[in-house]
């Protein structure tokens, strides 16, 4: 069988739950194994079954990345500045993702290392590390998808809050090698006034963790960012 996805032993984890039990947001420096970490990065890295997701209004548009490759420069330009200006404002988004489903079926010899991942965040000891950092939130399991945010790619300000779906605590595993704050993609908690109150840098192999409510977006990917912004996230959910 395929190397497993495991966690780090030697994450501080009581150091964890303190920081979380001030302000309900966390980040957890070297989360997996090294070897774990790198195996995903590399596994996310070759895949070509990338969808590339623009929000537009109420609705969502979701095309493969090559699709959008051939699109007509026009239509692009078109496209981008519709985005643009429903974003001044509004919830908008744009990146890739490949979307892992709720329901796992059993591990194979050769696992995709993604599905390693989600099968990991929801192995019974897992959840319970998630419960000892943010005691009091209610969780079964998780979910998750691979997200990729490349130039002219950003998540306005949301707080995940969505009706029937459970969603108690969000998840962001970085998994970019040496990304600078500069190029953007950084993960901006929004304070009641339009500030910012909390900026997380997506430091490679490390789990942001944050209570669901907190509005939050992701910065603007600069056209000079040196790499792809590559995460898994998802949210701890209730199965109700």
């Amino acid at each position: 069988m395929a190397d497993r996805i495991t966690v780090n032993d030697g994450i501080d984890w009581d150091a964890a739950s303190h920081r979380f039990a001030a302000i309900k947001r966390v980040q957890i420096p070297g989360f997996l194994s090294t070897d774990s970490a790198s195996a995903l990065h590399a596994a996310l890295i070759d895949r070509r079954d990338w969808r590339h997701v623009i929000s537009a209004g109420p609705k969502v548009f979701e095309t493969a990345c090559d699709e959008l490759d051939r699109m007509p420069r026009a239509q692009k330009t078109m496209l981008d500045q519709a985005l643009h200006s429903e974003a001044t404002r509004g919830f908008r988004f744009r990146y890739d993702l490949i979307r892992v489903p709720d329901q796992l079926q059993p591990a194979s010899e050769d696992e995709d290392p993604l599905f390693g991942f989600a099968r990991l965040m929801n192995a019974p000891a897992t959840i319970a590390r998630f419960r000892e950092v943010a005691p009091g939130f209610a969780f079964d399991f998780a979910d998750a998808q691979a997200t990729r945010y490349t130039s002219g790619d950003f998540l306005t300000r949301h707080d995940d809050d969505a009706a029937g779906k459970g969603r108690s605590l969000a998840y962001v595993l970085s998994l970019t090698p040496d990304w600078l704050p500069e190029w953007g993609g950084l993960l901006l908690f929004n304070g009641p006034e339009g500030g910012i109150i909390d900026t997380f840098v997506p430091r490679f192999n490390t789990l942001s963790l944050f209570a669901v409510g907190q509005p939050h977006s992701v910065s603007y990917v600069a056209p000079y960012a040196g790499a792809a912004r590559i995460s898994v996230t998802g949210w701890l959910r209730t199965a109700a």
